[in-house]
């Protein structure tokens, strides 16, 4: 492996180098790259992060893709996987939901011996706890302009050819303002 110095001041750093490859030059591929790949994804990396892993170029990942299944479908089924946990963390983030902890706390007992001496004796107990999560204002927000933009946007689209439908409201019975102004 090379090392290549960077001119620092009175040090020098040697860092590897990872070789380049030439186009149409062939890679070498290998059967645990699909699980590697398929870990690699589970953390959210995307084909130019599997490329620097690999140390070939994006288009060698996407070849790879084409030309090995079990490499693609590695990939799909990690990238599916983490966008799927993200999807459940973002919706579960726009409930208010009540989570049990547990917490230890510190006990205090006092009591007189038989020679009239205070004693105090010191416990700990874990006792669980409720806590309550509220619902995260943004994170329904970003779920409501992606999952319905038509509805929830914050531009108003008077592009609309639809006729507005009537509006009825009931203010309830009580007293006319003009009346009341006499």
């Amino acid at each position: 492996m090379k090392t290549e110095a960077s001119p620092a001041k009175g040090a020098s750093l040697h860092l590897p180098v990872t070789p380049k490859t030439k186009r149409g030059v062939k890679t070498e591929y290998r059967d645990d790259f699909p699980v590697q790949a398929h870990k690699m994804c589970l953390l959210g990396a995307l084909d130019r992060d599997l490329a620097t892993f690999f140390g070939v170029c994006r288009e060698t990942i996407i070849n790879w893709k084409k030309n090995h299944p079990d490499f693609r479908d590695a990939v799909l089924r990690g990238k599916k996987a983490a966008d799927m946990e993200v999807a459940a963390s973002l919706y579960q983030a726009t409930l208010d939901r009540v989570i049990t902890t547990r917490q230890a706390i510190k006990c205090k007992e006092i009591y007189y011996d038989e020679k009239g001496k205070r004693v105090e004796k010191e416990r700990v107990e874990i006792v669980e706890v409720d806590k309550h999560i509220p619902a995260d204002f943004r994170s329904q927000q970003f779920w409501l302009k992606n999952r319905n933009p038509k509805m929830w946007s914050d531009k108003y689209d008077d592009d609309d050819d639809t006729a507005p439908k009537g509006v009825t409201l009931n203010l309830g019975s009580g007293l006319d303002p003009y009346e009341a102004a006499d």
